[in-house]
């Protein structure tokens, strides 16, 4: 009878082990130690590769972002900060003199001289030109409004800025003989060159020109007010294609005394319009004769004078 009674059996199962539910957290881990790693060496081939002068400009940088030394770019809420010691971090210490950058010699790493500066910020600005000429020249050539006429306009760098010329040809003239009303084809060219114009932060000079055939349909009107309706007139089509108004710094008149072509006062090539993208330099000094002489201006304007022309201008 014994046999005939059922065991009942048990079985045990051992689990072993306790690092399954770790899963691939160590390749994170290790995935963050490569690219500390990594970024560490990187690091240390800058260090190596970087001269004193590029390791002071990085170091003035960040202790004074601003482009005047002492100067913060953005303002501080404590007067100062104290570093280890209690030495200030700032660039101008309360002593009144400036901390000036350590090279890693520990010598002093000198700034460019103000002439230096001033030299790059100008050469700075010279290329930033060519780039707005070469966009141009090449907007030009694709712009179906703007490539027959590409042989009236004459784009060059000049010590004022960069001067688009928009010239005349005798058998498509801008204006019509002794009248400051623009051609269609010529607002077409002005509208175009309105959005270039207004991507560049440069103020702009527009002068007009005359040939050397005398005005004589009216006593009180001579080419030196046609020569300024004529600049006017540009100003207005540049202004309805979408310029900035703002960006208008000087509206010139010169008649017929700075001519394209020297060799025939009369050829129409000199009834043209002159837009000067004025370079800072130009800018400062156009401001500083205005206010040095502030009723010069409307006493040459009454009298029917016009300014004397820029260096550009008077090489045509």
């Amino acid at each position: 009878m014994a046999d005939d009674k059922k065991h009942t059996i048990v079985v045990k199962k051992v689990r072993k082990g306790g690092h399954g539910h770790h899963g691939g957290a160590w390749k994170v881990a290790l995935a963050d130690f490569v690219t500390a790693m990594m970024a560490f060496f990187l690091l240390m081939w800058l260090l190596e590769a970087t001269t004193e002068e590029q390791l002071g400009a990085i170091s003035e940088y960040f202790r004074n972002p601003s482009a005047v030394e002492g100067a913060s770019a953005t303002p501080s809420t404590s007067p100062s900060v104290q570093g280890p010691g209690g030495a200030s971090d700032s660039m101008i210490n309360f002593g009144g003199t400036m901390d000036v950058p350590k090279g890693r010699d520990g010598e002093p790493w000198k700034r460019g001289s103000p002439e230096e500066v001033e030299r790059l910020a100008r050469e700075l600005e010279r290329r930033r030109l060519e780039e707005l000429m070469a966009q141009l020249k090449a907007a030009i050539e694709r712009s179906q409004a703007l490539k027959p006429f590409k042989d009236q306009l004459l784009l060059d760098i000049t010590p004022e800025g960069l001067r688009i010329q928009i010239v005349d040809k005798e058998n498509r003239p801008m204006f019509d003989l002794g009248s400051a009303q623009l051609k269609p084809y010529t607002v077409k060219i002005l509208r175009e060159l309105a959005r270039f114009i207004n991507e560049v932060p440069n103020r702009i000079s527009i002068s007009g020109h005359t040939d050397a055939r005398p005005y004589v349909n009216r006593a009180d009107y001579s080419n030196w007010e046609l020569s300024t309706d004529r600049a006017n007139a540009a100003r207005r089509e540049l202004v309805a294609g979408g310029m900035d108004p703002k960006k208008v710094g000087r509206i010139v008149g010169f008649a017929s005394t700075v001519l394209f072509d020297k060799e025939d006062p009369y050829n129409p090539i000199n009834r043209r319009i002159s837009i000067i993208v004025m370079n800072k330099e130009t800018e400062e000094a156009m401001r500083g004769m205005e206010s040095a002489h502030p009723p010069a201006a409307p006493e040459r304007a009454a009298k029917g004078e016009a300014p004397a022309p820029t260096a550009s201008e008077r090489r045509g």
